[in-house]
C-alpha cells in the first residue's frame, strides 16, 4: 500500500496526488507556499521526484531544516543566488533531458533573468518535458511545482508568451497520461488562464478577499462543485484564519471526492522566503549534500554551447581575434640556423587570417557612418531644397579631408551665420589613419545593386545569424513594421533570395555575398539613443520612452507612466504617444509597459 501525505493533523492525501492537477491559491502572507512546501515536503519523503519552478527566488531554503541547523531535502538547485550549477537562458531542453532522463528532483530558480527570458526557458523546457515523458519507458510519477504560475500560465500573454502558455497547457489537461502533475501555486488567481485554472483537479484555497480573485475560484466551482458547497466554501474564504485551507477534489480519488477545510501542518524546511521582520532570522548554515553526477553529464555540453553563445563571450573572442591578427601582422620571419637554409614561417595560416580580417571587418567604417550623419544633418537644415545635395557634398569633402589631415573644417562662405553656428559647432575633427583595405572571404565587395534600405535591413540580418523577427528587424532598423519604408525593401530582398522566407529572418549565403563589408547597426541602449536622436519622435514620445529607461528599464502601470511623465493617464496627449511607441513597437502593449527587449539588450 502507498504511503499516504499527511498535510494536515486530519487531513491525508493519496501517493497518486504525484500525476494530479493541482491549484494552490491565496492572498499574499496567507500560508499557500507553507502548504505549497508542505505538500513538496511529503512528496519528496515518499520517493516521489519533484521539480520546483520558482520565479522569485524564495525556495532555496529547501535545501535546509527549519531550524537552519540541520540538512533538509537533497534538491539540486539551477540557477539564482544559491545555485548548485549556473541556469542559461538556452538550456530548457537539455534540462528537460535531465528532469526526465536522470529521474532528479530539481529546483529551477528563475529569479536573476528577465521576463522574456523567463518565457524563452519555459518554452523550451515545458514544451520538451511532455514530449520526452511521451515515451513508455519516461512514463514514471513526477510533480511540477509552479509557483507565482500567473508569470507562466499568464491571462493575458504578452508576445512572446503564447507558446509558454501553450506548452502550460497542455501539461495541465494532459500531463497526467504522461505521469506529470502539476502544482499551480498564485496569490493572484485572477491573473492565472482561465483555460489552465479551470483544469485543475485539486483545489486548495487559502484566504482569499480580492473580489476578481474570487470570482476566478467561481469560475473553477462553476465545473466541479455544487451550488451548496460553493455558499460554503465562499462565505468563509475573506476571513479564514492563516494556514487555514479548504481542501476541495470532486470525484477524486473516491467517488464522493474530498471536500475539507483543515489547517496545514508546519514546514520541515527553512522558509527562505519569509518576508524580513524586525527579528533577526537564522540563516541556514547545514545545507544537505546532493549527488551533481547525473548534472554534470547531461549539462556539460549544454554550459558550453550557451558559452559560445553568449554575446559578451563572442565579443571576447572577437577582441582576442584582433589581438592575434595585429600580432600576426606585426610579426616577422623566424630566423633560420645555420647551416640550415632560410626559410620563412608564417606566425598564422593564411585561412585563419583570413578568418581574423573578416571579425575585424564588422568593426570598420565608424568613421565612414559619422561623416554619412553630418551630410544628412545638412540636408536637413536646408529643407532638402533645390541644391541642397550639391552644397552637401562640399562639405561631405570638406569632412573626409579634415578627418584625414586633423586640419579645420573650412566653412563654405554661402552658409547663413545660424547654420554655421550649428553645422560647424566643433572646429575640427581628429586624424584618423587611413583604413587597411580589407580581404572578406565569401561576402565579396556587395554587388551595387542594394539601395540604402535595403542594405541595413540585410546588415541587421546578417549581425544576427540566428535571425531576427519582423517586429525585431523594423525596430532595429528604426521603421514602423507595416509602413511600406520597411515593406518594400524587405519583399525585395527576399525576392533576390538575400534572406530566407517566412520569419523570424535570416540571411542566405547570397545575400552575404551581396552585402560585402559591413559595420553592425546598435541594438540595446545604444539602439534605444538611436531613437531618441534620430527616430522622428514626438516630445511626448521622447519623454515616455525616457521615462521607462530611467534610471534602468523598468515595467509601469500606465498610470504610474502618465503620472511619471506629468500627464492624464485618459487624456490624448498621452494616449496618442504612447499608442504611437506601441505601433512602433517600442514598447510593450497591455497594462504594463516596459521597453521591448530590442532596446534593452
Amino acid at each position: 500500500m502507498s504511503k499516504p501525505l499527511y498535510i494536515a493533523p486530519d487531513l491525508t492525501l493519496p501517493l497518486e496526488l504525484t500525476t494530479q492537477a493541482v491549484g494552490i491559491l491565496a492572498k499574499r502572507r496567507a500560508g499557500k507556499s507553507f502548504a505549497a512546501r508542505r505538500v513538496t515536503e511529503q512528496l519528496h519523503e515518499a520517493g516521489q521526484q519533484v521539480v520546483i519552478v520558482d520565479p522569485k527566488g524564495d525556495w532555496w531554503g529547501i535545501r535546509s531544516a527549519a531550524d537552519g541547523r540541520s540538512p533538509g531535502l537533497p534538491i539540486v538547485i539551477l540557477g539564482g543566488e544559491h545555485a548548485d550549477a549556473p541556469l542559461e537562458v538556452g538550456s530548457g531542453e537539455v534540462v528537460a533531458k535531465l528532469t526526465v532522463e536522470e529521474r532528479v528532483s530539481l529546483l529551477l530558480d528563475l529569479s536573476l533573468f528577465r521576463k522574456h527570458e523567463v518565457a524563452t526557458f519555459m518554452t523550451a523546457y515545458l514544451e520538451h518535458l511532455y514530449r520526452l515523458k511521451a515515451r513508455e519507458q519516461f512514463r514514471t510519477p513526477m510533480m511540477l511545482m509552479i509557483d507565482e504560475a500567473d508569470a507562466i500560465a499568464p491571462q493575458k500573454p504578452q508576445r512572446g508568451e503564447e507558446r509558454m502558455l501553450g506548452a502550460a497547457e497542455d501539461i495541465v489537461r494532459r500531463g497526467g497520461q504522461r505521469g506529470i502533475g502539476c502544482t499551480l501555486i498564485s496569490q493572484r488567481s485572477a491573473v492565472i488562464n482561465k483555460n489552465v485554472l479551470t483544469q485543475i483537479q485539486v483545489l486548495i484555497a487559502l484566504r482569499t478577499i480580492a473580489p476578481q480573485d474570487l470570482k476566478a475560484l467561481d469560475a473553477w466551482i462553476d465545473v466541479h462543485g455544487t451550488e451548496e458547497q460553493r455558499q460554503t466554501l465562499m462565505a468563509s474564504l475573506p476571513s479564514l484564519p492563516i494556514g487555514d485551507a479548504w481542501f476541495w477534489s470532486p470525484g477524486w480519488p473516491t467517488v464522493e471526492g474530498i471536500f475539507k477545510r483543515a489547517h496545514v501542518s508546519p514546514i520541515e524546511t527553512f522558509d527562505s522566503g519569509a518576508t524580513p521582520g524586525q527579528q533577526k532570522r537564522v540563516a541556514p548554515r547545514n545545507l544537505a549534500d546532493v549527488d551533481l553526477e547525473a548534472l554534470k553529464r547531461q549539462m556539460a555540453a549544454t554550459l558550453e554551447r550557451a558559452k559560445a553563445e553568449d554575446p559578451k563571450e563572442l565579443r571576447r573572442q572577437v577582441a582576442q581575434l584582433r589581438a592575434e591578427l595585429k600580432k600576426a601582422q606585426q610579426a616577422k620571419p623566424a630566423p633560420a640556423a645555420a647551416p640550415q637554409k632560410r626559410r620563412d614561417v608564417p606566425a598564422v595560416k593564411d585561412a585563419q587570417i583570413a578568418r581574423l580580417e573578416t571579425a575585424v571587418a564588422h568593426a570598420m567604417g565608424a568613421a565612414d557612418r559619422v561623416v554619412e550623419g553630418a551630410r544628412k544633418e545638412y540636408q536637413r537644415a536646408l529643407g532638402f531644397q533645390a541644391g541642397a545635395l550639391k552644397k552637401g557634398e562640399e562639405i561631405l569633402t570638406a569632412l573626409k579631408a579634415a578627418r584625414r589631415e586633423g586640419e579645420p573644417v573650412p566653412q563654405p562662405a554661402h552658409l547663413k551665420a545660424r547654420e554655421r553656428e550649428r553645422l560647424f559647432a566643433r572646429k575640427s575633427l581628429p586624424a584618423v589613419p587611413p583604413r587597411p583595405a580589407l580581404v572578406v572571404p565569401r561576402q565579396g565587395n556587395g554587388d551595387g545593386r542594394l539601395g540604402g534600405p535595403e542594405r541595413k535591413l540585410l546588415t541587421i540580418v546578417a549581425q544576427h545569424p540566428e535571425g531576427r523577427t519582423v517586429r525585431q528587424l523594423a525596430v532595429q532598423a528604426g521603421y514602423s513594421q507595416d509602413g511600406g519604408g520597411f515593406r518594400n525593401p524587405l519583399g525585395r530582398i527576399r525576392s533576390l533570395g538575400y534572406v530566407e522566407p517566412g520569419d523570424p529572418v535570416r540571411i542566405t549565403e547570397a545575400g552575404l555575398s551581396s552585402l560585402g563589408a559591413f559595420d553592425e547597426l546598435p541594438i540595446g541602449d545604444a539602439l534605444l539613443q538611436w531613437w531618441l536622436a534620430h527616430g522622428r519622435l514626438s516630445g511626448p514620445e521622447k519623454k515616455i520612452l525616457r521615462a521607462l529607461a530611467e534610471p534602468e528599464p523598468q515595467s509601469l502601470s500606465v498610470e504610474a507612466l502618465a503620472e511619471r511623465t506629468g500627464y492624464d493617464s485618459s487624456g490624448g496627449g498621452f494616449r496618442n504617444p504612447l499608442g504611437r511607441l506601441r505601433t512602433l513597437e517600442l514598447v510593450t502593449r497591455g497594462p504594463i509597459v516596459r521597453l521591448s527587449e530590442e532596446l534593452i539588450g
